[in-house]
């Protein structure tokens, strides 16, 4: 599998980083790639929108995220992906001020881009 093949847009259900390890939100993941070849990511999970960017290599991806919280501050974190294969990803993440106790997790499913439309 190469960087190219995870281009696309994916349907994410996650947990947050909180001791309760239950989906807590649903979006969209879309990946793209810059001129450089590395990954570019932007998560739409409700009207909130985060962005990142990232590497890949042996079937991993690690993307480094951030968003503008309610209170105008900006969170950063990363979020690491066992590529199952191309239309599958599962993996975790980690904010900067999170609770250190916990992990975050996201699994995410390659929407068709017949799905997408629909």
């Amino acid at each position: 599998m190469t960087i190219e093949d995870l281009v696309g847009n994916y349907s994410v259900q996650g947990s947050n980083q909180e001791a309760e390890n239950h989906i807590s939100y649903q979006g969209i993941l879309t990946l793209s790639l810059d001129d450089n070849n590395r990954i570019v990511a932007q998560w739409m999970i409700g009207d909130h929108i985060q962005n990142g960017t990232g590497f890949y290599k042996d079937q991993i991806l690690v993307i480094n995220f951030n968003y503008e919280g309610e209170d105008y501050r900006i969170f950063k974190g990363v979020a690491v992906y066992r590529c199952i294969n191309k239309d599958i990803l599962d993996g975790f993440w980690s904010e900067k001020h999170g609770n250190p106790l916990y992990l975050g997790s996201e699994y995410c499913v390659r929407i068709n881009d017949s799905q997408f439309l629909n």
